[in-house]
């Protein structure tokens, strides 16, 4: 099946971002789609989905700075996406990047089965990260780095 090209009129909004996304991991080396599912949390079929210009799946919101991040779009390549992407769904808030000075770190975590031990794991991980930052910035200071 060929896909439609995003400039090409009659092209939805979203399969015009979908181009993009599909272009781009078309170029990456294998193993780029199960990664980029890994890093979004989501199974493969997720990924070929969202990157499908023939699938009106949408890529949700809050995926979309992992995936520029993971598949290492060009500033031009993630400029282009933008403003696809904000064409598609101009109400739709893209989640912001993470302040500068912290980064995304994806780590695999038991699942408890219930919903309350998950939120209990989870809140301990946030916090123990907190006190390894806290404790990193107090030895840089002391070093004087």
């Amino acid at each position: 099946m060929t896909q439609p090209d995003p400039s090409s009129e009659g092209v939805s909004p979203v399969a015009a971002y979908k181009h993009l996304l599909k272009e781009a991991l078309d170029r990456r080396p294998s193993g780029m789609r199960q990664r980029l599912a890994k890093a979004i949390g989501k199974n493969r079929s997720f990924v070929s989905q969202i990157s499908n210009p023939a699938y009106p799946t949408p890529i949700p919101a809050e995926h979309v700075d992992r995936i520029l991040e993971v598949c290492h779009f060009a500033p031009e390549e993630r400029a282009a996406f933008l403003k696809a992407y904000r064409a598609a769904h101009p109400r739709r808030a893209l989640q912001a990047a993470p302040p500068s000075g912290s980064r995304i770190l994806t780590v695999d975590v038991p699942n408890f089965s219930d919903a309350e031990k998950n939120r209990a794991f989870d809140k301990a991980v946030e916090d123990m990260v907190a006190r390894l930052a806290r404790l990193m910035g107090d030895i840089s200071e002391e070093s004087g780095g």
